[in-house]
């Protein structure tokens, strides 16, 4: 008895990676067949019930007529293509902090 999908084999490529909070948005885009592979994989190596139970409610919602979105997400929400630096500036960032004082003959103790 081998049918537990190898990951390799699995629709979603990344999916050891997937945060449970994405992984909904994941998989709208996979049929029923591919739902079933992740839940066999899923069960066979870390069987995570939030995984499971979210895995499950959409294999449900394919029987009742959802449909597949088309497309599987290829690239996670949560991170960002755009290099656009820091959103930290001066205005933003916190106090100065004081090196500590040990070695340093210019920088006195600070009080406690």
């Amino acid at each position: 008895m081998n049918d537990i999908p190898q990951h390799d084999d699995l629709p979603l490529p990344d999916y050891d990676h997937l945060p449970v909070g994405v992984l909904g948005s994941k998989i709208t885009g996979l049929d029923e067949s591919g739902l079933q592979q992740l839940l066999a994989y899923e069960r066979a190596h870390g069987d995570r019930l939030p995984v499971v139970q979210v895995l499950e409610r959409r294999l449900e919602a394919l029987r009742q007529g959802a449909e597949p979105s088309g497309s599987v997400p290829t690239e996670a929400p949560e991170v960002s293509s755009s290099s656009q630096g820091s959103p930290v500036s001066p205005e933003t960032s916190g106090p100065p902090i004081n090196p500590p004082s040990q070695g340093t003959p210019f920088n006195p103790a600070q009080p406690r």
